[in-house]
């Protein structure tokens, strides 16, 4: 009896969150959120975009797991850090522990760190979970409420990372954070990139303009085998009510033109993501979404793997 019930909660596992990982399967990435930090429905948004919406999409996260060491990893801490953990168990049930085995954050703006509340003593009260952060991060969370009673009350644990180098998570997997220029207000941001047996994954939700990168960033899509990246507008026309040179990502179309001269095969590399609500790419039908998909770019899709 006890193993059919043992048998048939596996089984509940696989069919809520999607094919539990194979013990003998390698590290891989899968994508938990695809959405800028606002999510959709956007608050106060009254456009078509976000009218008739039954369900939130959830902001952008990526899972890391490892199921040979039996770990898991996120990288940001969405609002929406709750079904993106229930995800993450549910590929991995045999961990048994309920939190991540680690936390990595990209910079201090809501849609990448503030999922850390659920850890509080008002919700789960966790104990230590690890939490790797920049220096100014780092500060940032220890000394501003109401995430510093996090570190009093050891909820969490604050691993400094430092630029361009690496840290080891497992011994198949390693991480290491790049600094980029986006709006700094309270912390450095970072781009990362990690690496396991095979394959080597860019993840760089967050950026200014290209441009103003001293990374040659068509260099480095050649140096790895897949890059998530920024894709947060389609074009300035999405942005009607704001100044866009206040929040001034790289577009789509622009990206595509800067990428336009690489093979076939360094094309398929990039996948856009964490988009607006006005994105018309989170369209899989939509004009837009089409055309990014005949030049051989990829859209970013909640439950993608990419094996590490």
């Amino acid at each position: 009896m006890k193993l059919f019930c043992l048998m048939l909660s596996f089984m509940i596992v696989a069919v809520c969150h999607g094919q539990a990982t194979n013990p003998k399967q390698g590290p891989f990435v899968v994508v938990l959120g695809t959405l800028q930090d606002g999510g959709s429905p956007h608050m106060g948004c009254e456009k078509d975009c976000c009218k008739n919406l039954d369900a939130l999409k959830k902001g952008v996260s990526l899972g890391l797991i490892d199921p040979v060491s039996n770990k898991k990893f996120l990288l940001e801490a969405t609002p929406d850090i709750v079904s993106q953990t229930n995800v993450l168990n549910g590929l991995l049930p045999s961990s048994g522990v309920k939190t991540p085995d680690g936390i990595f954050l990209t910079h201090a703006h809501i849609g990448h760190y503030a999922g850390l509340m659920f850890l509080g003593k008002e919700a789960m009260n966790s104990k230590a979970v690890p939490v790797y952060a920049m220096p100014k991060m780092k500060s940032f969370l220890e000394n501003n409420g109401p995430w510093s009673q996090l570190v009093t009350l050891d909820n969490i644990q604050i691993n400094p990372l430092s630029e361009g180098k690496w840290e080891n998570i497992s011994p198949s997997l390693r991480v290491k954070p790049i600094l980029v220029p986006h709006r700094d207000e309270f912390s450095e941001t970072v781009g990362f990139i990690i690496e396991g047996p095979h394959k080597k994954l860019l993840f760089i939700p967050d950026i200014d303009k290209w441009e103003k990168w001293k990374t040659d960033i068509v260099s480095l899509i050649k140096e790895v085998d897949h890059a998530l990246i920024d894709g947060t507008f389609y074009s300035a026309a999405e942005v009607g009510n704001r100044n866009i040179a206040e929040i001034p990502h790289p577009l789509v179309q622009e990206s595509m033109q800067l990428f336009d001269s690489l093979s076939t095969k360094e094309k398929e590399k990039i996948i856009f993501i964490h988009f607006n609500h006005t994105n018309p790419l989170l369209n899989e039908q939509s004009e837009e979404a089409r055309l990014v998909k005949s030049k051989g770019f990829r859209i970013a899709k909640i439950n993608l793997r990419i094996s590490l």
